[in-house]
């Protein structure tokens, strides 16, 4: 062994190489030193296989057996992806490219009956778990790092009913996916503001877009889903049907099963709308805000906003001297006749100087895809969110102020108007809460990867978030929004709701048929045999103590074979 002194130091705090093997189910593990340069020479019998994995990656890749993937295999209609196949790199990325995580096994799934092999198959040897759907999930959720990723990107199927205004689509749809079939119809529901986000993540997290102040959120339009259980069963949820368990997926998150469909509630809508941004100089943003924040005090819910202040993103849109600079955007979209539309947009648009004013009868596909360029896969994200009462001076002036101190010139923050149709939903009704709040704002750090300072942009997020704090609508449930923001006062940073629900809450589900449905579970959800339903509890639990290495100067040897031959 050769090292410094202080690795020499560091190891006589390690385990010995001799420590006691200790079995656990098909697989046993050693510590052994960090600096060892040899493995220790062991005498096994029977098939196995050999990994090692450095503590600081903080999970230990399951050694899986041939034999078992082969099994696998022959009951997978998709594909089956293992490290070193050609097709894994590309299968392991998501939208964001600042996740770089190494699974074990990607299963994609055509099916639904897929999805049930791959939740049987991690249950039986106690993997680790995550759910990919359209892979837009700034946290990366989707990947887990030395697990099995259940990837739901295959499966694209898609009926709308007209004569019933309804859709349903699988998990792996995008919304410019359903866009295009539903808006061939004339129809339409609630869907993200980018048409390659995923269905099901948006979904189950809430769902703001264009239609929700005239239709509410998504989950306010879901009818009914098709989930895969923990225990690998399948069951459709809906106000009839468990529907506690349907309560808690309207925005829960991905906590509560695996959802391998949705059924949207549609409405009339277009193909025409009147939409678009209108452009302004940064310089004169706070007057925009003040007079945008009393334009929409008696918006009506037709009508839908959000601003974004960014530098100007080369859109084809704008003209070559507008690029680059510092502006502050407000795009709108109205949900109802175009003639009604211009009387309502009048004041607006005929207020200070703008740049450029792009507003007019587009078709609602066109407004869906007209930022894409903005948000393109590859690039990293840093995300951050608020909800706001409405719009204090102080909050004008500190989110004003934030955004021109921005480190990166792909960054921006943009705020949603809230109000409406999203209000009128009782607060109890669904998970989705914060149902009185008159604007979400998303501070999103964003850089290239050969950017070399990073840490700089997310810095720039958070002081962006910690700044806005004392703006901030109330957390706590019964309580109503502060009437005034001041600078520098000194406001308790908000609290998360009281009563979350957790998946524990729910008894699992009595299944009418076998098979399976989902969207993203956390990564490092683990599909264990002594689970009786997913908690979020327990999960946090799991990926803490069970998984984690204790040490991150400890490397783990995996050892794994086959019972017959142990």
């Amino acid at each position: 062994m050769t090292g410094s002194a202080e690795e020499l130091a560091d190891d006589e705090r390690r385990p010995a190489l001799s420590e006691k093997l200790g079995p656990s189910r098909d697989r046993a593990e050693l510590a052994v030193s960090a600096h060892e340069q040899r493995l220790p020479q062991l005498e096994l019998r029977g098939k196995f296989e050999i990994w090692t994995c450095d503590s600081d990656v903080g999970v230990a890749r399951s050694a899986l057996m041939a034999d078992d993937l082969n099994r696998l295999r022959q009951v997978i209609e998709g594909a089956v992806i293992r490290p070193g196949d050609p097709a894994y790199d590309e299968a392991r990325k998501v939208w964001n490219g600042a996740i770089d995580r190494s699974p074990a096994m990607i299963v994609r799934c055509a099916e639904v009956s897929d999805v049930v092999a791959a939740v049987r198959f991690a249950r039986e040897r106690d993997l680790l778990v995550s759910v990919r759907g359209g892979g837009h999930g700034v946290g990366g959720h989707a990947v887990c790092e030395g697990g099995l990723v259940i990837d739901l990107s295959p499966m694209k199927a898609i009926e709308v009913e007209p004569s019933r205004r309804t859709a349903r689509a699988q998990a792996g749809v995008l919304w410019g996916e359903l866009d295009q079939e539903t808006q061939a119809l004339g129809l339409a529901t609630t869907g993200g503001v980018v048409t390659h986000t995923g269905i099901a993540g948006l979904t189950l997290g809430g769902g703001i877009g264009w239609l929700m102040r005239k239709h509410g959120v998504t989950v306010d339009n879901l009818l009914s889903a098709e989930l895969v259980t923990v225990e690998g069963d399948v069951v459709t949820v809906s106000a009839e049907e468990h529907p506690d368990l349907f309560w808690a997926i309207r925005g829960g998150g991905g906590n509560f099963g695996i959802v391998t469909s949705f059924e949207y509630r549609l409405h009339r809508l277009g193909p025409q709308v009147l939409a678009g941004p209108i452009f302004y100089a940064l310089d004169d943003a706070p007057k925009v805000l003040r007079f945008y924040r009393d334009f929409i005090t008696d918006a009506p819910d037709e009508l839908t906003t959000i601003f974004n202040l960014r530098p100007a993103p080369s859109l084809p849109l704008l003209p070559p001297e507008v690029h680059g600079r510092p502006v502050v955007i407000v795009v709108v979209c109205y949900a109802g006749p175009i003639g009604e539309g211009k009387v309502v947009l009048r004041p607006l648009r005929a207020f200070g100087s703008p740049l450029v004013d792009a507003i007019g009868a587009r078709p609602y596909t066109a407004l869906q895809s007209m930022f894409d360029a903005t948000a393109p896969h590859g690039w990293h994200y840093y995300w951050k969110s608020s909800e706001l009462p409405p719009l204090s001076n102080g909050a004008i002036e500190t989110l004003v102020e934030h955004a021109a101190a921005q480190t990166s010139p792909l960054s921006y923050c943009i705020t949603f108007q809230l109000g409406g149709a999203v209000s009128r939903v009782g607060e109890g009704e669904t998970a989705f809460s914060q149902r009185d709040a008159a604007h979400n704002v998303n501070i999103n750090a964003v850089w290239t990867e050969d950017d070399e300072e990073p840490k700089r942009h997310v810095e720039w997020a958070r002081r962006f978030h910690a700044a806005l704090e004392p703006c901030e609508f109330p957390r706590r449930r019964g309580r109503g929004a502060r009437p005034e923001c001041v600078r520098g006062r000194e406001v308790p940073a908000a609290r998360r709701a009281e009563g979350e629900v957790g998946p524990e809450q729910f008894p699992p589900p009595q299944p009418k048929h076998r098979a399976a449905p989902n969207e993203r579970r956390p990564a490092g959800v683990r599909a264990s045999r002594r689970s009786q339903r997913l908690s979020a509890q327990r999960i946090t639990s799991i990926s803490s103590t069970a998984v984690t290495r204790p040490a991150s100067t400890t490397r783990t040897l995996v050892l794994a074979w086959t019972r017959e031959s142990s």
